[in-house]
C-alpha cells in the first residue's frame, strides 16, 4: 500500500479513486493532482514506482492542505464563528443545522436520535369530576 500525506491508500484500486481515501482530495482535485504529476489516470495504486508516489506526495504537499492540517483549520473557522457569537456559531454551538435546513422535521443527523416529550392529556381526561 503505497503511503501518502500519512495515509495508506488502497492498491487494488485506480489512482484517481485511491487519492480520495486522503481527507481534503475529492475528484476533480484527484485528477488535478494526477496531471500535475504527469502520471496517467486509469494506473492502478498498487503498479506507481516510487519516483511516482514521491511526485504525488510532493504535489500535494507543495499545492494542497489536507488530513491534520486542513481538519485543524475547519476547526479553528468553527472555534472562531462560535466565539464571534454570529449566527452559525450559535446554529454551531447547539448542535442544530448551520445552512438553514428546517428542523420542525428532519435535522436528526445534527439533532441526535428522538427524544420523546410527553404530549397533552386528552381533552375526556381533562373534564372528570
Amino acid at each position: 500500500m503505497p503511503r501518502i500525506s500519512g495515509v495508506d491508500i488502497p492498491n487494488d484500486k485506480r489512482i484517481e479513486y485511491s487519492l480520495q481515501y486522503i481527507y481534503g482530495i475529492g475528484p476533480y482535485l484527484a485528477r488535478q493532482i494526477l496531471k500535475e504529476a504527469g502520471i496517467a489516470e486509469g494506473v492502478k495504486a498498487g503498479n506507481l514506482t516510487e519516483d511516482e508516489v514521491t511526485r504525488i506526495a510532493g504535489v500535494i504537499s507543495r499545492s494542497y492542505t489536507v488530513e491534520g492540517q486542513l481538519r485543524r483549520q475547519v476547526a479553528q473557522n468553527i472555534a472562531r464563528l462560535k466565539e464571534i457569537g454570529c449566527y452559525r456559531g450559535l446554529r454551531h454551538r447547539r448542535g442544530l443545522p448551520v445552512r438553514g435546513q428546517r428542523t420542525r422535521s428532519n435535522a436528526r443527523t445534527r439533532k441526535g436520535p428522538k427524544k420523546t416529550v410527553a404530549g397533552k392529556k386528552g381533552v375526556k381526561e381533562m373534564h372528570r369530576g
